[in-house]
């Protein structure tokens, strides 16, 4: 293991570092709140679930709802996926214990937050369930109306090693960020003179 599974950077060998672990413990924390947003989305005000009349083939009335969106972004769906994640975390932690029921979306969030600490240090699956849990709560912002920010593209970045050969790799950031890091070499851009080289030393477009 060489570094964080999501981003390479040194997780002083851990499989998260401390901001993928952060962000992670922020997710699990949201995901209840938002997956209960997504069921007052999906059905319409005025309307109860028994009156939603689900059709197929184009007989009878049309649904109010997305029914392929439901069919994917739920809260039993999500509550399907974190069980699983914590019944696997359970059994590399303490293999003799036997599986946990079912107890609920909320539930199995706090629980593997309060594993967090271990899960970064010593799950091997940690960088897919942060990848899992990071989508799941991208789905359920798309239904929210408050989908999550994508990375601004920065440029490529314009440091030089030792040989002095340019990096070259794309440079990118979350909006409101003021730093960020080449994941290629690991060059960090968070001061005014460091803004100023990047900007300065882009590639010029061809006329």
């Amino acid at each position: 293991m060489t570094g964080c599974e999501l981003c390479g950077e040194d997780a002083a060998g851990r499989y998260l570092c401390h901001r993928h672990a952060v962000k992670l413990a922020e997710r699990l924390d949201e995901l209840p709140k938002l997956y209960a947003e997504v069921g007052e989305c999906l059905v319409p005000r005025g309307h109860g679930w028994g009156e939603i009349v689900a059709t197929r083939a184009g007989a009878g009335p049309r649904s109010p709802l997305n029914e392929d969106v439901l069919d994917t972004v739920n809260v039993a769906r999500a509550a399907e996926v974190l069980h699983l994640w914590r019944v696997d975390v359970q059994r590399e932690r303490w293999p003799r214990h036997g599986e946990p029921p079912a107890s609920g979306l909320a539930a199995d969030c706090r629980w593997l937050g309060m594993e967090l600490d271990w899960i970064a240090a010593h799950y091997p699956a940690a960088g897919d369930l942060a990848r899992e849990v990071r989508e799941l709560e991208a789905s359920a912002r798309t239904i929210v109306g408050d989908p999550v920010p994508r990375p601004q593209r920065l440029g490529t970045c314009v440091a030089v090693d030792s040989d002095g050969v340019v990096c070259g790799a794309v440079v990118s950031r979350l909006p409101g960020q003021t730093r960020a890091t080449c994941r290629w070499c690991g060059y960090s851009y968070d001061s005014e003179r460091d803004w100023l080289l990047l900007l300065h030393f882009q590639p010029k477009e061809s006329a």
